[in-house]
């Protein structure tokens, strides 16, 4: 009877040292703004450490729906602390008209998004 309530025991600790393992990443949005070939936008999250520091990739769509694997890119930053938010900016890229989205990537702390389709 001991060794049953024993095992229980452990079993329900180990239940949860893992549940603290997986935990989800913060929900991070990608935003994207841009004229004149020149694009930037911002990184939000609830948490500032998901904003700041992110790379952030600018994409040329070619087909019909947002696909960073086959699409071009155009330009990448590194989101800054702007207020609230990570700021970016690629510059120039010289793409001025098409289709264009931003993603960043998930990490172990921090989702990732794509930004919605701008067209110029």
């Amino acid at each position: 009877m001991k060794t049953r309530t024993a095992i229980a025991t452990a079993a329900v600790a180990l239940t949860g040292i893992f549940a603290g393992v997986a935990q989800a990443a913060t929900p991070t949005e990608v935003t994207i703004k841009g004229q004149e070939g020149e694009y930037y936008g911002y990184v939000k999250s609830q948490k500032s450490s998901c904003e700041s520091g992110r790379t952030v990739n600018v994409y040329k769509m070619l087909g019909a729906n947002p696909s960073p694997s086959s699409d071009k890119k155009i330009g990448s930053d590194t989101s800054a602390p702007n207020g609230p938010d990570g700021m970016y900016n690629i510059g120039n890229s010289g793409f001025k008209k098409g289709k264009f989205y931003a993603q960043v990537k998930k990490n172990s702390k921090c989702g990732g998004d794509l930004s919605p389709v701008i067209s110029r």
